[in-house]
């Protein structure tokens, strides 16, 4: 492995029991269901039964990762050495040597492109496709998955995995949720330990309480009894939606039983590595195997670049070479490797699409600290099952990584691409007034 100390010398200069099963019964993400006969009849179109989309918050490297320029000059193409794939002619990173063993499970696309410099604005564009300014802010491609399959089953349609919503020091990103859909259809927020602990937010005020915790109704009932004055002064009718939510999946075994990673072989847990991103992983594909039609995964509040106070993810500002190196890629590479081959192996694969990308790239000309800063002119993102052509590159960059040489992909036609594969048609589309004047990636439709 490269020796990152020396790469740095040489280039740095009041609610009562009987309420909450009232309000348990009916939950609040059936709103807006198709009937019966309209989810055989869509069935019969949707290439993609679950969508998982991996978030890499904070912006990867793309010429650190999957757009490696090797003939470019050193204070562009950085210390990694690219390495060679299953797919003739594609490189990446000598970080991601699991990943290349399986070039031929997903398609690269090096071509996307943003408007948006800025995390939160760059986030909101990348998950809804639109910029945040001027609101109403559009809804998330999860929220607009959710509210046209609608809710059948024990589990809500769109699940968030991950330690809240996605954030810079200064805000969160507003594109998280229902937008214009109303928040209904607002992701159900999990979070995931490294030892694969799920933990729901919503029931935060039940100290302790998680899936695998509550064996029956009666339990559940008693932790309720037992904190009314906290259920008040937290002011319930500001998050009654949410925790009817999360009430109704823990009076539901079967829903239980798809947080639970315990019932997981410990092969399988170490395959995805024990860390958080890792076991998230893991918890997504149980819910792909439940049915759930949206997961989103963000890599979030795990590897902290610069303080420990705030979640910076991939923003490697300074220690890109490094964090990269030694957690970043190798966490990934794992984790994202097994989640293709499990779902492969269990023949999930083929009626799931699953797509890894962040808000952003990052600067191909090494900044003065040994790093890298935002670059929203071009990045990557890769693309997986739901009967996509894979083993292959989907645009290209120019020799420094700088901008692309064929048509730009942006955010609105990623949204457009998920929605089509997801089931939603042009007219779909038009009836919910969603994704207004996208057009889909041809080469992955």
């Amino acid at each position: 492995m490269f020796d990152i100390g020396a790469f740095r010398a040489k280039t740095c200069n009041g609610l009562s029991r009987r309420s909450f099963v009232r309000a348990g019964a009916v939950l609040p993400w059936t709103l807006g269901a198709l009937s019966a006969t309209d989810i055989a009849q869509a069935a019969q179109a949707v290439r993609a039964k679950s969508v998982v989309l991996v978030w890499l918050w904070g912006a990867p490297s793309h010429i650190d990762t999957f757009d490696p320029k090797p003939d470019a000059p050193a204070e562009y193409r950085g210390p990694f050495t690219p390495i060679a794939t299953r797919t003739p002619g594609l490189m990446v990173s000598e970080l991601l040597p699991r990943l290349a063993a399986r070039s031929n499970k997903y398609a690269v696309v090096r071509s996307n492109v943003t408007t948006e410099p800025g995390h939160p604005d760059a986030g909101t564009a990348g998950l809804t496709g639109f910029k945040e300014k001027p609101e109403p802010v559009r809804p998330n491609f999860g929220s607009i998955v959710a509210r046209h399959r609608g809710h059948k089953g024990s589990l809500p349609p769109f699940v968030s995995i991950g330690r809240g919503i996605p954030r810079d020091v200064v805000r969160k990103m507003d594109g998280y949720g229902g937008g214009t859909l109303g928040k209904t259809f607002d992701p159900f927020m999990v979070s995931c330990s490294d030892l694969g602990e799920v933990e729901i937010p919503a029931l935060s005020l039940l100290d302790g309480l998680t899936p695998n915790r509550v064996n029956d109704r009666r339990e559940l009932l008693s932790l309720v009894d037992q904190v009314p004055r906290q259920l008040e002064a937290a002011g319930i009718d500001s998050w009654d939606r949410t925790f009817q939510r999360a009430y109704g999946l823990l009076m539901n075994s079967q829903a239980r039983a798809a947080f639970d990673l315990t019932a997981e072989k410990q092969t399988i847990r170490d395959a995805y590595g024990q860390t958080t991103f890792g076991q998230s992983c893991l918890l997504a594909r149980r819910l792909v195997e439940a049915g759930v039609p949206y997961i989103q995964v963000n890599w979030s509040e795990y590897v902290e670049s610069i303080t420990p106070n705030c979640d910076f993810g991939w923003d490697t500002h300074i220690y890109n070479f490094e964090l990269l190196q030694d957690t970043h890629c190798p966490i990934f590479d794992r984790a994202y490797s097994a989640l293709l081959d499990d779902l492969d192996t269990r023949g999930l694969l083929q009626s799931t699409l699953v797509v890894a990308m962040g808000e952003f790239g990052r600067t191909p000309r090494i900044n003065g600290r040994a790093a890298r800063d935002h670059w929203p002119r071009c990045y990557f993102s890769l693309w997986s099952g739901a009967g996509i052509e894979t083993g292959r590159v989907i645009g290209a960059s120019d020799k420094y990584a700088e901008d692309p040489i064929t048509e730009g992909i942006t955010p609105l036609m990623v949204g457009t691409t998920i929605s089509e594969l997801a089931g939603m048609d042009t007219q779909a589309r038009a009836e919910l007034r969603v994704l207004d004047g996208g057009g889909v990636i041809h080469e992955l439709v």
